[in-house]
């Protein structure tokens, strides 16, 4: 038999199998480029698999079937082939391969076309250059993040690897399964949704999903659905949408963009045109003959008008900004479903940035967790591969054992990329706690973890588990020529500190000093409010702060909330920046801190601490003019009291503020100097001056942030704007006490008298 027979052979075989277990299973083509798309060609020429059913993941349209770049793989999130081939020649891109294997129906085939196993890991590719950021070159990224993807392809069941280059057959990826029992999928005896509803449902899960968000019927309700990718939760959303607007509700639906919507609208759009003949069923609207609707509105809108809906139901949750599901808690009735395990969003994450803001809402909060998948049998095959490979489910250490870890308990660790790929559990265990800190990291960030050059990482353990640990990115340091690009408008990759002083803040020589930037860092829950996540960063100041690694400054950057910066700053870091439009992940304005270590990073934090402190009073009322309060107040507690410029108001500035706090005068007729006086005094913290928290709003709303005196009233609950503006009169008094001069303190002493 020739080696086209033998693949085509085990193809037709594998995919056999997979069908009578609804399962998927791999195919990898290991070898030459050109030899494996022959016998792709091949194989697909044999199967009984439409064309329309197949697809490419690749640079070029070889096939006839659709086909895409793995930059656009995201295109398949939602839907599902029988089919897909990945062309990994030319770049593997981690995040890719997850998004293909997802989309593998049951009964299919993903197909892998790679280099020689051997030689794979030792290749530089088009992802390998991504990794290679300046001043570091292609010669310097690692090989690691393939080396353990080859490691994990020989090893798992369900993947077939044939070596072209010999034309033999290393592993026939059969795995001979024993038949499944089928299981009924109940509907609970006491339902109030239409029994069609749960007829419906493919599992058992999906139906206790669906019965869950039944609890909407009743108002100040909120319902949480958490599922890995393919388990059905968007079709409970959908299939329970459908029934409430059968009964006549107005059933509001968001998610990231109108495609992570897709599922739930086809579902709901069934099961209305089941049970209502009447029903007009479009791609985002459906409206029944009770009066009911199912309509989609982008986030932003969907914040705004949630009053107008009866119900919101929100998909791929953890996709949106903390900030606009906050909002849409003013939805009476509310559900959120959540990827966990996805590209989507984190379910994790999403856990921890915004479950505890969901506890102290008005809603009664029901859960649920869909376990059982939709499109493919339980344990199947690839999902294990892809989970294991991408470390899609990787977990902190289980809490017992780190819950008692402390200061004195805990050892300061370097986690070199060896280490980490020699051990697994210490692996799984430090990218585990790097998903908490952050609820988009994905599988591009495991491999650049284990391959980039610019990356470190550092972690607190307790008797070899991870209590604590920073992800850290060398920058700076960069070229005359670089830095001149960057100034001229250039991106320079993975620079973003340099990269934001030098194109926003205009200073081209912001790129010269060398800098580690905290990427992340995250602390297990069960040791939190310890003092681990300072004494992680206390540590690497003491490795990185003499300047022996030839480093000038340690930074950071992060959505800005006044929790973080109080944390940053009482770890010695001082704000330099605040971005001037909202991060599209976090919905917050970033800030960037630094904390120099060297003169040249003194140097480069002095010289931005005193041009932002300068700005900043003015940007508040323009471009931060959106700013929370609080996060003013804070930013302004975060930068250097000494960067700020002196206050130096003239008599007649003077006569003015101190007429507005001690006499007849008023604040609107010359705005100027309160400004420069109450960034002075929250840029100082001085002791003495206790003005409530309250009080300080009134001076960043009014004063910094220039709104006008109806809102802030609005805002600050006065009574009247009369009350509002004698509020900022007296909050103003012991800022003249403070900082007045002779002409202020004359206008303050001739008015007590009276």
């Amino acid at each position: 038999m020739n080696a086209d027979a033998d693949v085509v052979t085990l193809a037709g075989t594998l995919h056999a199998e997979a069908e009578r277990a609804n399962e998927r299973r791999a195919l990898v083509l290991a070898g030459d480029r050109e030899r494996g798309y022959d016998r792709l060609e091949a194989v697909l020429d044999t199967l009984s698999v439409p064309i329309t059913a197949t697809t490419l993941v690749g640079p070029d349209d070889r096939l006839r079937c659709e086909q895409l770049p793995q930059a656009n793989a995201s295109e398949l999130l939602g839907t599902t082939r029988e089919v897909i081939a990945v062309d990994a020649h030319a770049e593997l891109r981690p995040n890719a391969v997850g998004k293909v294997a997802g989309a593998v129906d049951g009964g299919g085939l993903l197909v892998l076309l790679v280099p020689p196993l051997e030689a794979w890991p030792d290749r530089r590719d088009g992802f390998d250059e991504s990794l290679a950021v300046p001043p570091f070159e292609l010669d310097d990224v690692s090989g690691r993040f393939r080396r353990r993807l080859v490691e994990t392809v020989r090893a798992h069941r369900g993947i077939a690897i044939v070596d072209l280059e010999s034309g033999r057959i290393e592993a026939d990826g059969l795995t001979h399964p024993s038949p499944r029992l089928a299981t009924a999928d109940p509907a609970p005896p006491d339902r109030r949704f239409p029994m069609a509803a749960y007829e419906a449902c493919l599992t058992g899960d999906q139906a206790d999903a669906v019965a869950a968000l039944e609890a909407l019927s009743e108002a100040d309700r909120a319902v949480v659905l958490e599922a890995d990718r393919g388990r059905g939760k968007s079709s409970a959303a959908g299939i329970a949408a459908g029934a409430f607007a059968t009964a006549g509700e107005d059933v509001l639906v968001t998610a990231p963009a109108a495609r992570n919507a897709a599922e739930l609208f086809d579902r709901a759009g069934e099961l209305c045109r089941t049970l209502d003949d009447d029903a007009t069923v479009e791609s985002r609207r459906i409206e029944t003959s009770a009066g009911g609707s199912v309509r989609f509105r982008e986030p932003t809108a969907a914040a705004e008008t949630t009053e107008t809906a009866d119900i919101v139901l929100v998909d791929e949750a953890a996709a949106l900004p903390v900030a606009t599901l906050e909002s849409l808690l003013t939805a009476d009735r509310v559900a959120f479903a959540t990827t966990i395990h996805g590209y989507e969003g984190a379910g994790r994450g999403f856990s921890v940035r915004f479950r505890d803001r969901l506890a102290e809402s008005d809603h009664e909060v029901t859960d649920c967790r869909l376990v059982e998948p939709i499109r493919y049998a339980g344990g199947d095959p690839v999902e294990v591969w892809a989970f294991r490979a991408l470390l899609l489910d990787a977990r902190p250490p289980v809490e017992p054992l780190v819950a008692d870890a402390d200061s004195d308990s805990v050892e300061y660790r370097r986690l070199e990329p060896d280490a980490l790929l020699a051990d697994e559990r210490l692996l799984r265990e430090a990218f585990g706690l790097l998903v908490l800190a952050h609820y988009r990291t994905e599988p591009n960030d495991l491999a650049r973890l284990l391959d980039a050059p610019n990356l470190e990482a550092r972690a607190l353990v307790r008797d070899g588990h991870v209590v604590s640990v920073a992800l850290l990115a060398r920058e700076g340091n960069l070229s005359p020529e670089r830095r001149a690009m960057m100034y001229e408008g250039g991106r320079i990759r993975g620079n973003m500190l340099p990269d934001v002083l030098t194109s926003q803040v205009r200073d081209e020589a912001a790129g010269e000093p060398a800098g580690l930037r905290v990427v992340r860092i995250a602390t297990h829950h069960a040791a939190r409010s310890r003092g681990l996540g300072s004494l992680l960063l206390e540590r690497v100041r003491e490795e990185f702060g003499d300047g022996t690694d030839s480093i000038d400054w340690l930074g950071t950057g992060f959505g800005a909330t006044p929790g973080l910066l109080a944390f940053w700053r009482a770890n010695g870091y001082r704000t330099v920046h605040v971005s001037t439009t909202r991060n599209d992940s976090s919905g917050e304005y970033s800030a960037l801190m630094l904390a120099p270590t060297t003169d040249a990073g003194r140097r480069l934090h002095d010289r931005h601490a005193e041009w932002f402190a300068g700005r900043f009073g003015a940007c508040c009322s323009d471009s931060l003019a959106d700013l929370e309060p609080d996060v003013a107040r804070a930013v302004l507690r975060s930068v250097d009291a000494e960067a700020v410029p002196p206050l130096e108001l003239s008599d007649h500035e003077w006569r003015v503020v101190a007429g507005a706090a001690y006499g007849p005068g008023l604040f609107d007729v010359d705005p100027g100097p309160f400004r420069d006086l109450v960034v002075r005094y929250l840029a100082d913290d001085p002791d003495g001056v206790d003005l409530t928290a309250r009080e300080e709003r009134l001076l960043v709303l009014r004063v910094l942030q220039a709104r006008d005196w109806e809102s802030v009233a609005d805002r600050l609950e006065f009574h009247s704007t009369g009350q509002c503006m004698r509020a900022l009169g007296d909050a103003v008094c012991p800022l003249v006490d403070r900082y007045g001069t002779a002409a202020a303190l004359a206008v303050r002493e001739r008015f007590a008298d009276e």
